[in-house]
């Protein structure tokens, strides 16, 4: 055997360590780890708002389990959220990789594609909640505000969304307390909420069969802060 060719199969025999554990990593869990109820996930979820409102996060390592992830997806909770910059699901609840299936949008109003996310992670996915997060301060819902109070014209597809959020506007005028705004927001949110449970055929029968449970919250964006709505 020449020096080349036992150099390469000690090579070979060192690796094969490393090769098994890469295919134990890759090998995709007994039980799924989101089959748990509605209420442990929103539990979960919120007790990593908490974290992140303490300072106390936890210290992700995002290369470890890569090679799981590749064979699948388990995540505890869906997300409709504002496409707002400042407000990001998997730092505001202190998650994972993988744990999150989040869909955002401006004004975290729910469109037919979204809808189609959303459903895909309830069908496929096997996600017990969806939660809806709006947050105060969102230029979307504001916007919605300038044109049913002002007749505001805004340009290029902006009224498509506006006009979705129309309703929770008109809802939040009828108000004694509070600013329009905040008040709008959080309107926006049962809007959309109660749009979830009606929309058939998937989710309003998940809704319907207990399986998944659907919920809204707003983020407050001085505080950090996830309050149910």
């Amino acid at each position: 055997m020449s020096r080349r060719t036992l150099l390469r199969v000690g090579a070979y025999a060192g690796l094969t360590p490393w090769s098994a554990l890469t295919a134990l990593a890759m090998k995709p869990p007994a039980a799924p780890t989101n089959a748990i109820a509605p209420d442990e996930a929103l539990k979960r979820i919120m007790a990593g708002n908490a974290r992140y409102l303490a300072g106390q996060m936890t210290s992700h390592d995002f290369a470890a389990g890569r090679g799981a992830r590749v064979q699948g997806q388990y995540p505890i909770a869906s997300i409709l959220s504002c496409a707002d910059s400042r407000v990001a699901p998997e730092l505001v609840f202190d998650q994972g990789q993988g744990d999150l299936f989040v869909a955002r949008v401006a004004g975290n109003v729910l469109t037919p594609t979204v809808l189609a996310s959303l459903e895909y992670g309830t069908q496929f996915l096997g996600v017990p909640l969806i939660l809806v997060l709006g947050h105060t301060g969102c230029g979307a819902v504001e916007a919605a505000i300038k044109v049913v109070r002002d007749q505001a014209v805004l340009p290029g597809h902006l009224p498509a969304l506006t006009e979705r959020i129309r309703p929770a506007v008109e809802a939040a005028q009828k108000a004694a307390s509070g600013s329009l705004l905040e008040n709008a927001s959080a309107e926006n949110v049962r809007l959309q909420v109660a749009l979830l449970k009606q929309a058939s055929p998937i989710i309003s029968r998940s809704y319907a069969d207990k399986k998944i449970d659907i919920v809204g919250a707003l983020y407050n964006l001085p505080t950090g802060q996830v309050t149910p709505v």
